[in-house]
């Protein structure tokens, strides 16, 4: 898996994850309970992640739809 993504807003998590849910690629939201540990003020980012086949193309989607992914 790849990195595509990492923010503090998790409605940009959400809003990427449905468009590239709309378009067949599965995404895994990773690091969304750390809040637990910094007491939930939302200051650790969370990660977004997909196949390492799907990455490209997720890209251009939420590129696509103004949304700014992880460069590497």
């Amino acid at each position: 898996m790849k990195e595509l993504l990492r923010t503090t807003d998790p409605t940009v998590i959400a809003f990427a994850t449905a468009l590239l849910d709309g378009e067949g690629i599965t995404a895994f939201a990773m690091d969304v309970h750390m809040s637990a540990l910094e007491g939930s003020i939302g200051i650790l980012p969370r990660r977004l992640m997909v196949r390492d086949e799907d990455l490209g193309r997720a890209r251009r989607i939420l590129g696509d739809n103004g949304i700014e992914c992880t460069e590497g």
